[in-house]
């Protein structure tokens, strides 16, 4: 088989596994319409140690875990890990915090988006219209120069491993519970699948996505760029269609905007949460996803924005910034503003001569 069909196919196995591994972990447990959400996996994550007092979000999270070892395993198995990193160090850590903002003002990331859309919510195409409107102005950004510091050189390989390490860890205290690991009795961090189900999944999905290089937001900056050419394109409608028909199949699927969960009402908000999400997706590269697969691959400079989603985490729901199906709250709104002056300010103090820097389209990778 060719390389080029090969890599087409593995997108396309990508994206359904994490179609059907997204309905598939709701009806063993997860929340609805969440059963693959990584700003939520975060959130949760984050408060089971200790690092938020919100009772119903602390659950330490076995998919996240598996995303990121099943992609160091890959990597190592297939002799891909590369130990890279030093590009914009401090930047990246406020632009993963502002990551989580964003979801966390649309409830979800770009995987629960999808996964709320092929579920019949249409709430969430205000979402969708954002994420691909802050794609549109990553790239635009990048076109005028804005160098989001894509020079990572290669590191010795301890840097590359630290957040590997941190994750095989964090599977430590999944096993034997230490006293100060919290978990949610009620709440959506009270819904989990069976553990090993979670972990499992985790590992197979993370492992395929080093494999294809599979990201939502890498789905439509290529699209933009190269329009229906891209493998990406077709992975994310494998991604779109098994979902639907794995949610029809179990009962899921629930066409209209009303009493939909995990979701609200306030569509402006939806929108610019999701375009705060896709403007920095394009600036570091990657979804929180792919952000979670390159950092098992060696990328310091991922590693780095996957802390900061940990700090955001901790952040949205200790200062109460998280929308709720009420709505957005003041203080989220404050923060997504301050999220865009953040990217407004990156784009400005980072503006180089646009011939001095890589493709759009390399810079995922």
């Amino acid at each position: 088989m060719h390389l080029r069909d090969r890599h087409m196919w593995l997108v396309i196995a990508s994206g359904a596994s994490l179609g059907i591994m997204g309905i598939l972990l709701a009806v063993y447990g997860n929340p609805q319409n969440s059963g693959i959400c990584i700003s939520c996996f975060i959130e949760n994550s984050a408060g089971a140690l200790g690092f938020h007092n919100n009772a119903r979000m602390q659950y330490l999270r076995p998919e996240l875990i598996g995303f990121v070892l099943g992609s160091f395993a890959s990597a190592a198995t297939f002799r891909e890990f590369r130990s890279r990193g030093g590009s914009a160090p401090l930047p990246r850590l406020f632009a993963g915090a502002f990551l989580i903002v964003g979801c966390a003002v649309f409830i979800g990331c770009p995987i629960k988006l999808f996964l709320r859309l092929s579920a019949g919510d249409l709430t969430a195409v205000a979402g969708v219209a954002g994420l691909v409107a802050g794609v549109w102005a990553g790239l635009k950004g990048l076109e005028v120069g804005v160098n989001a510091g894509f020079q990572s050189r290669l590191e010795g390989k301890g840097g590359g491993l630290l957040v590997p390490a941190i994750f095989a860890g964090l599977l430590l205290f999944a096993l034997t519970r230490p006293g100060f690991l919290v978990a949610s009795e009620v709440g959506s961090g009270g819904q989990h699948a069976p553990w090993m189900i979670s972990l499992g999944a985790g590992l197979a999905l993370g492992a395929l996505a080093q494999r294809s290089r599979f990201c939502i937001t890498g789905s439509i900056r290529d699209t933009l760029l190269m329009g229906l050419r891209t493998p990406l394109l077709w992975g994310l409608a494998a991604f779109i269609c098994s979902a639907a028909l794995a949610s029809m199949l179990s009962g899921g699927f629930n066409l209209g905007m009303n009493g939909q969960p995990g979701a609200h009402l306030d569509h402006v908000w939806s929108f610019l949460g999701m375009a705060l999400v896709g403007t920095i997706s394009v600036l570091v590269g990657g979804c929180p996803f792919r952000q979670l697969i390159k950092s098992g691959e060696g990328d310091a400079d991922a590693g780095l924005v996957v802390i900061g989603m940990f700090i955001g985490g901790a952040v949205v729901q200790g200062w109460g910034v998280a929308s709720t199906a009420a709505g957005v709250p003041m203080y989220g709104k404050v923060a997504l503003l301050a999220g865009m002056m953040f990217v407004i300010a990156w784009c400005l103090l980072f503006r180089e001569r646009s011939d001095s820097l890589p493709s759009a389209a390399a810079q995922s990778d």
